[in-house]
């Protein structure tokens, strides 16, 4: 048994041509399966395609919001169409808004509950809507079937400022949990639901909180670094291996967990 190969393995990504969601499908495709990057912006799901196609991958652009079931539904038609199934879907479509977060100098009792309901929305139904859509065929097909799942440092060990990111994080783990249990149960031991929890990497959505303008540091991402005993934020190629092991046959006998990728910040008391 090849543990780690995904050989002709149909992997849908949401999120995929973001910084981390690329970096997985990247690493999915080394593996040797097919990609099919969905997204809703198309230039960066091309971009995306076109690259991973530029290296010698197989994959297919997917235009869909992942919090539109009837565009989640057309996107599984043409992976359907294309390949014919679905083995393994990555949920790294997620993401923050400012009217979430409590920043230093104002009060909780100013938070948008708007922004705090889309926040959820995105990260928590923007999870479960893809794993219903292209979860029921996954199911359907009788074979090894993955879906992986993003969590953050910031479920288990709320962070300051980012309430609302916090709270849906930390739903997506239980989620995962639950789902883990039903799937295994009702579609039998092959469908397997794990999450990964990224520590720090640096993206578009958190670059101004990480650094300032002069790109040195922050105040806050002085803080983060102190914090993490490997003392670097983390480079996206660094989620490849765990992605590779959750979404292998290396990991047949895993399900229901939440691995940390995190260069120690989760182990370490501060002390």
């Amino acid at each position: 048994m090849k543990l780690f190969r995904l050989d002709d393995k149909v992997a849908v990504i949401t999120g995929g041509s973001g910084v981390l969601g690329g970096a997985m499908a990247r690493g999915l495709a080394q593996a040797g399966a097919r990609i099919a990057v969905l997204g809703r912006e198309e230039e960066g799901v091309v971009q995306r395609v076109d690259e991973l196609k530029a290296a010698g991958a197989q994959a297919l652009p997917l235009t869909a919001d992942v919090l539109d079931r009837t565009d989640l539904e057309s996107a599984r038609r043409q992976v359907l169409d294309e390949w014919g199934r679905i083995d393994i879907l990555i949920n790294a479509a997620g993401g923050n808004r400012a009217g979430a977060v409590v920043q230093p100098d104002a009060s909780l009792f100013g938070v948008s509950v708007p922004d705090f309901e889309q926040v959820v929305s995105l990260n928590l139904t923007g999870t479960l809507l893809p794993i219903l859509v292209f979860g029921e065929v996954m199911a359907a097909h009788g074979q090894e079937a993955v879906v992986l799942n993003i969590s953050s440092m910031a479920a288990q060990q709320p962070l300051t400022r980012v309430m609302g990111y916090s709270a849906s994080k930390a739903a997506i783990d239980n989620l995962t949990k639950w789902l883990s249990v039903e799937m295994a149960t009702k579609y039998g031991p092959h469908f397997r639901v794990n999450a990964l929890a990224p520590g720090f990497f640096v993206g578009e959505q958190n670059r101004r909180l990480l650094y300032d303008e002069q790109g040195e540091l922050s105040s806050r991402g002085r803080t983060i670094v102190a914090h993490t005993p490997m003392k670097r934020f983390g480079e996206p190629e660094e989620l490849i291996g765990a992605t590779l092991w959750l979404c292998s046959p290396a990991s047949a006998f895993v399900t229901g967990i939440v691995v940390p990728v995190d260069g120690g910040f989760s182990a370490f008391s501060g002390v």
